[in-house]
């Protein structure tokens, strides 16, 4: 048996530990796409498959049942050094069908053939009617305890780790969409608590376009593609659309959001997430209350202009789940703190005058706060993307002891569409076997057999009473913490279909929303509106829009009528209401966490670069370095990461010019830039260029050291974008 002598050990120890000093002094950019660099030469010596990259991990290693196996992930991914069929045998060819002759015909004996195909044929399952464009990430939810007088879920107690899978998506696109469309994003998480799964779906949106779930099939038919053409895909700028929220003015508040900055988020990191409804929440002496869940973005509340989602659309489509995969990759974490609005639960359920049942309403910050309970960290990429994101099955009903629904009549029918929904997606009642569904505790349901049974039931009595199996499954006893529904009292009443009173307001919070936003905001919602309605053909669908436009505020309907070329209609009669700060996502300073720094080189001009690069990787940023060609710059050590045909500017947060580089590519990146409100720094021969592009004024930052040049660029990136570059045309 070989032996390694010392000198060679000790020599591979400090080669070890170099590599990794060098990797921590120059860490490597996100979005390699393996674990290991690739030969030249196709490998021939067998050897098992590659790792996962570091950033990546798998749904835990659990039973069908729920109980850990203690076996490593990477035990349920592929295994062996040799190519098999899927029942283990050895294969020694896969290029060539079994044939009579090598000029055929193919014989039907070729199992091989037949099994490979097969599967080929039958790798795809249906997407998901809504949400089909979607992306996930592995993390862990730690509680504060600050709950525990509202609610008794163990999740929520002080230290408590829960392990998470979140799900973020695009409602109307198909699974080949765009990522940066407009247009409302899921916010989809599924906690594996000590007490059984539970499923928290819901939206970057607080408020839903309905008020009861009978008309979920309207409103997304009115949202999707034309049946005639399919097309647009992805948008609501056209008839149906406009035609259904125009008429069904109940829509009014959720149009709002998703006209304004919301619906074109600049990151998933960047996104606030809602539960929209209102739950009932249990303590441990059995007290209820209502609630609200919020998700609150560390990073601040942030959007893409409009011009850039359009740009993406085309340069990147895959860009909000790039952002996502490189930030946890690059170790720049995504948290959001995971807050509460507590309302007291009274008979009507109402807080302030606001009918919490009726999922088109907020209640204000200002009147209810948001309480932080717990804090989410995505730290872990999916190692497979069907396997995890795309079979991920979430459920309103999973719930815990001490979280219970309402009457909300919209969530009401959710509760009975998810589970509905799965039974073809996933085929058949076992979806919660997959792996990433599969809960991590015991499970004893009692459920037999069906498509895809993954556990091995023992046992002669899948039923109760029984006394075969010595009674087992028992029903948990009060101290043993069961799911219990709050018995809830109901009122005297026959059978109707028709809504409270109160949820006829259709324009109040649609108002507070508009004049709570600021003057920039309120831009791009008008210039939302104006370009949705002008892809409309019918004017009769435009004019009745403003007639709705009309009731929630009269500025907000002229500017958009003027765009339109359309007289707006009379003023309507508009309550009074008092803004809500809390709605607008200005005004504040974040963490720069994760943002891309571009810095556009000349080889032979390198001076700074070296320190401004290694400042932003201390910051948590990531810089990319621009040149007129990839690869290593010079006899700098420093590589290109981006060249000028490769790189534009909807990549970057903040960008910086340190050469005297004439060519037109840079020129529009710095012109994009500067349209886009983002910082721009330059020093030595790069202010030439920017002064060159026409870009000076507010953020844009000139100097001859570059560490101050980037400093004050810094500091803008707190702000985001620099807003008041352009004067806002609202007040």
């Amino acid at each position: 048996m070989a032996t390694h002598k010392p000198g060679k050990l000790v020599k591979a120890a400090l080669e070890k530990a170099v590599d990794k000093v060098t990797e921590l002094v120059n860490p490597p950019i996100p979005g390699a796409p393996a674990s290991e660099p690739p030969s030249l030469e196709e490998p021939t010596e067998p050897r098992g498959p590659l790792p996962p990259k570091p950033d990546q991990k798998g749904p835990e290693t659990v039973t069908p049942t729920g109980a850990p196996t203690g076996a490593p992930q990477a035990s349920m991914a592929q295994q062996g050094e040799f190519l098999t069929t899927s029942a283990g045998a050895r294969l020694r060819d896969t290029d060539h069908s079994l044939k009579a002759g090598e000029r055929g015909p193919t014989l039907l004996q070729d199992h091989h053939l037949r099994e490979k195909v097969m599967h080929f044929d039958h790798e795809r399952i249906p997407e998901r009617v809504v949400h089909a464009r979607g992306y996930g990430a592995h993390g862990v939810f730690v509680g504060y305890g600050t709950a525990a007088n509202v609610c008794m879920a163990r999740f929520l107690g002080d230290g408590v780790e829960t392990p998470v899978f979140v799900r973020f998506s695009t409602v109307l696109g198909s699974r080949g969409s765009a990522d940066t469309v407009r247009d409302t994003r899921g916010f989809a998480t599924k906690f594996y608590t000590s007490e059984g799964n539970f499923d928290l779906v819901g939206n970057n949106i607080p408020v839903f376009f309905i008020q009861d779930g009978i008309k979920f099939p309207d409103v997304i038919h009115a949202g999707k593609p034309h049946p005639d053409r399919e097309i647009p895909q992805a948008q609501s700028a056209h008839d149906t659309f406009w035609d259904f929220v125009s008429t069904h003015t109940e829509a009014t508040h959720h149009v709002m959001w998703n006209m304004s900055d919301r619906g074109i988020p600049r990151s998933y990191r960047t996104m606030e997430g809602f539960g929209v409804h209102t739950f009932r929440l249990v303590n441990a002496e059995g007290e209820t209350a209502l609630a609200k869940f919020h998700w609150k973005p560390k990073l601040g509340v942030h959007s893409l202009v409009w011009e850039e989602a359009q740009m993406l659309g085309g340069f990147d489509p895959d860009f909000h789940r790039r952002d996502l995969a490189d930030a946890i990759e690059s170790g720049a974490y995504p948290q959001w703190e995971l807050g509460l609005q507590v309302m007291p639960d009274t008979p009507r359920q109402t807080f302030e005058g606001i009918d919490l049942l009726d999922p088109t309403k907020i209640v204000p910050e200002e009147l209810a706060p948001v309480q932080p309970v717990g804090m989410l960290t995505l730290n872990r990429n999916p190692s497979n993307y069907f396997a995890e994101t795309e079979q991920v099955a979430f459920h309103l009903g999973n719930l815990v002891p001490g979280i219970d629904v309402t009457d909300d009549p919209l969530l009401q029918a959710r509760l009975f569409s998810y589970l509905d929904t799965q039974l073809t997606r996933l085929a058949g009642p076992n979806f919660n076997q997959i792996p990433i569904n599969r809960p991590h505790v015991p499970v004893n349901d009692m459920f037999r057999d069906g498509y895809h049974q993954h556990a091995v039931h023992a046992g002669v009595a899948p039923y109760r009473p029984n006394t075969l199996d010595g009674g087992n499954p028992f029903v948990a006893k009060p101290e043993d913490r069961p799911l219990v529904e709050v018995a809830q009292p109901l009122p005297k009443a026959v059978k109707v279909r028709e809504a409270p009173a109160s949820f006829a307001d259709h324009f109040t919070q649609p108002r507070l929303f508009w004049l709570s936003l600021s003057p920039t905001e309120k831009d791009h919602l008008v210039d939302a509106f104006t370009f949705e309605l002008g892809k409309c053909y019918e004017q009769a669908i435009k004019e009745r829009e403003l007639q709705v436009l009309a009731q929630v505020d009269p500025v907000l309907c002229e500017r958009v009528a003027l765009g339109l070329g359309l007289p707006a209609p009379a003023a309507a009669r508009t309550r009074k209401v008092a803004p809500s700060p809390a709605l607008s996502q200005l005004g504040q300073t974040w963490p720069a966490d994760g943002r891309m720094i571009g810095i556009v080189v000349d080889p032979a001009d390198l001076d700074g670069v070296r320190t401004v690069r290694e400042t932003i990787l201390a910051g948590g940023m990531v810089p990319l370095l621009i040149a007129p060609t990839g690869g290593p710059i010079g006899d700098s050590g420093l590589v290109a990461q981006r060249t000028f045909l490769t790189a534009r500017s909807v990549e970057f947060d903040a960008l910086l010019v340190t050469g005297g580089v004439a060519d037109p590519r840079v020129d529009l990146m710095i012109q994009e830039c500067f349209r886009h409100a983002k910082a721009i720094g330059a020093w030595g021969a790069g202010r030439a260029v920017v002064d060159a592009a026409g870009c000076t004024g507010e953020g844009v930052v000139t100097g001859d050291d570059a560490s101050k040049v980037f400093g004050a660029v810094a500091t803008l990136l707190g702000g985001h974008r620099v807003w008041n570059r352009f004067p806002a045309a609202v007040s």
